[in-house]
């Protein structure tokens, strides 16, 4: 892959924390605590760039020393004591933390135990239809917790049993999953606007005894029956001794389903399953675009101590904020954000569409709810930029003092805007990880400047690189992104794996032993990271590899598109053929104006490397149920590879668009 030559001088950062946000950050008081107790670099007072690049050093280099201060400084309860922090460090197959039990869900409910915050909202749950905020102090959290886990019990549910959630993102699914924690069973869900092929290619896979599932939901000002779609699913999941109905739209509970209420109405202490460190927590999802989703399973510690680290030193969240993220229960982000709650963080929950009533709902949750973390992704900024949105003209967000993105690389023009239409002193942060781990890689740093179009720095106790094919290390220049050292989330296995091959070719194939992620990236001199895409999509011309995230930077600042697509096919000649697909904004037209505007933008902004062979309207953009562009199946069924071997319909938001591409394929 090309990359542009370095500019003599140094970019000057878009904003930098102050003097006084520095001292205050749990990261900045956790690297003196290392510094003091376990051998870290002492810190360089007024330099926080070289102090975070010393601690973040040290964080690989002496992973037991750094992890041992990790549970130390977030007061991890280790029920039995561990033998060592990593008995052996091979990948796949570190053990973390032997001997050591816990749980994951003790952990996100002890604010609870305090008396000084048990009133207070452990979620706030918010809804499209603009009402007040519905708070979940911690005491009633806790308490609805301990009735809903002593009621699985007495259904036989028993540590590692499957409990399924067909559930939005409402207080109920927080419940449940701890719950389900609580007990040691192994949480799994997906959002309720999953078809009931996609739920089921997920959830047969891992034969769960139990479904909570609503009757419906609301999404774009409609009611969304799904009782058909739960039937299908209690017809088809032959494991399920117990159906739990939550009835969002009011319906009373089909034959043989228990009630919600009745399960959550007692008041009983939580019993916390004290399990070993390496218990399955949970199952998530790969996108499952090209065959069955891949079951991937992470432990109640792997998860605990990742989190713990990513929202106190990299979020540098605690107790006093309030932590949004907008995602659905499908997606790895529901996860990550319900997590919130180990730091004592209240977590604000919003069930409902992105963009309504108008593209700036969601920063209209954020002033409702008081947000101080506000995430988001990059495609919604995006948006907002295109629909021009001001919330920080029209909406009181004096309360949000980060603005997070993951999803897809936040394009320059996203860091502009939010540091013109939301506040000029924001700490943008544009994070990048993989539900693969739960957690990220590189992003958040509350000490570090921000530059525009970066990621602020790898993230500790990660060791990210970027390798060329021979595994060499590269600065400055693009190349595989590889972690080089164990990470507690990294998966303890697939389901239904029983061998390890599938988990092994996911990551392990490219560099024996080398964790290989599947993105291109960019290790700056300077110690930031840029993201320049899927490296198993990459437009490879004569001999050169691009990645598609910079054409769709450049296309889509076009007002005439909405949406953009372009693959690399590799042709039986030997030949290469690049198409971009643009999906055009209302009005607009694909005439030889339009076409000549699109290609000058390219060769003017990228190279004439990237100018495509052909640029072709379509109907729309097709993405997984999570909002990714789907590249590398689009790319099979433009080889001529027939719909039902390329592509799984089921894992695509709306895959009647994928016949198009299939047609294409044929003709070509």
């Amino acid at each position: 892959m090309t990359t542009a030559p370095q500019p003599a001088e140094q970019p000057e950062p878009m904003w930098r924390p102050g003097a006084d946000r520095i001292a205050r950050a749990q990261v900045t008081r956790f690297h003196a605590l290392a510094a003091e107790r376990y051998g870290a670099p002492a810190p360089r007072p007024g330099d926080p760039v070289a102090s975070y690049a010393d601690l973040h050093r040290w964080s690989v280099t002496d992973l037991e020393g750094f992890w041992r201060a990790v549970t130390e400084w977030t007061d991890v309860r280790f029920s039995s004591p561990y033998e060592r922090v990593l008995a052996d460090r091979s990948m796949p197959g570190a053990r973390w933390f032997p001997g050591a039990t816990l749980n994951y869900a003790e952990h996100a409910l002890r604010a609870a135990e305090d008396p000084a915050r048990a009133g207070e909202p452990a979620l706030l749950h918010a809804d499209e239809t603009g009402t007040d905020p519905h708070p979940v102090t911690w005491t009633d959290l806790r308490r609805q917790v301990g009735s809903l886990a002593a009621a699985l019990r007495r259904l036989g549910v028993r540590p590692g049993d499957r409990v399924s959630g067909y559930l939005p993102n409402v207080p109920q699914a927080v419940v449940a999953l701890l719950a389900s924690a609580a007990v040691g069973a192994v949480w799994t869900s997906c959002a309720p606007d999953f078809g009931a092929r996609s739920v089921l290619d997920r959830f047969q896979q891992v034969e769960p005894v139990v479904l909570f599932a609503v009757d419906g939901y609301h999404y774009g000002g409609k009611r969304h029956d799904r009782t058909d779609v739960v039937a299908r699913l209690r017809d088809e999941l032959p494991t399920l001794r117990a159906v739990v109905h939550v009835p969002l739209l009011g319906t009373p509970a089909p034959d043989g389903a228990l009630d919600w209420d009745e399960l959550t109405a007692a008041d009983v202490a939580p019993v916390f399953a004290q399990v070993p460190f390496d218990h399955p927590l949970w199952v998530l999802y790969s996108s499952g675009t090209t065959g069955l989703p891949k079951a991937i399973v992470q432990s109640q510690g792997g998860i605990l101590v990742e989190h713990l680290k990513q929202l106190a030193l990299h979020c540098d969240l605690g107790p006093g904020d309030r932590f949004f993220w907008y995602t659905s229960t499908g997606w790895m982000m529901w996860n990550f954000l319900v997590s919130g709650l180990l730091v004592g963080a209240t977590v604000v929950l919003y069930d409902g569409s992105p963009g309504h009533p108008d593209t700036a709902a969601q920063w209209r949750i954020a002033e409702r709810t008081g947000t101080t973390l506000f995430g988001t992704s990059a495609a919604y900024v995006m948006a907002c930029r295109k629909a021009g949105v001001h919330p920080g003209r029209d909406l009181d967000l004096s309360g949000v003092r980060c603005v997070a993105t993951t999803g897809s690389p936040l394009p320059p023009d996203g860091f502009r805007w939010i540091h013109d239409e939301v506040a000029e002193d924001m700490w943008i942060a544009s994070v990048s990880g993989g539900t693969d781990v739960c957690s990220c890689f590189a992003g958040a740093v509350p000490t570090l400047p921000v530059y525009v179009g970066e990621l602020q720095a790898p993230c500790l106790g990660t060791d990210l690189q970027a390798w060329d094919p021979h595994g060499k290390p590269l600065t400055d220049e693009v190349g595989e992104l590889v972690v080089t050292n164990p990470m507690p989330s990294m998966p303890v296995r697939f389901w239904n794996d029983p061998d390890g091959s599938r988990y092994l070719e996911s990551y392990f194939e490219m560099f024996p032993g080398v964790w290989r992620h599947g993105d291109w990236i960019t290790l700056t001199s300077r110690g930031t990271v840029v993201i320049h895409g899927r490296s198993d999509s990459t437009l490879n011309r004569q001999g050169v590899r691009m990645g598609s995230a910079d054409i769709y930077e450049a296309v889509e600042r076009l007002p005439e598109i909405r949406e953009s697509l372009v693959i690399g096919v590799e042709q039986p000649d030997g030949g290469y053929w690049m198409p971009l697909f643009v999906h055009l904004a209302p009005g607009a037209a694909l005439d030889d104006a339009l076409l000549e505007k699109i290609k000058r933008t390219i060769r003017e902004q990228l190279s004439p490397r990237h100018v495509p062979d052909e640029v072709i309207e379509v109907p729309g953009i097709p993405h997984t149920l999570t909002g990714k562009r789907i590249e590398v199946p689009v790319k099979r069924l433009l080889q001529g590879t027939p719909l039902e071997k390329a592509v799984n319909p089921g894992s695509v938001d709306n895959a009647a668009l994928l016949a198009f591409y299939e047609r294409l394929g044929r003709e070509r």
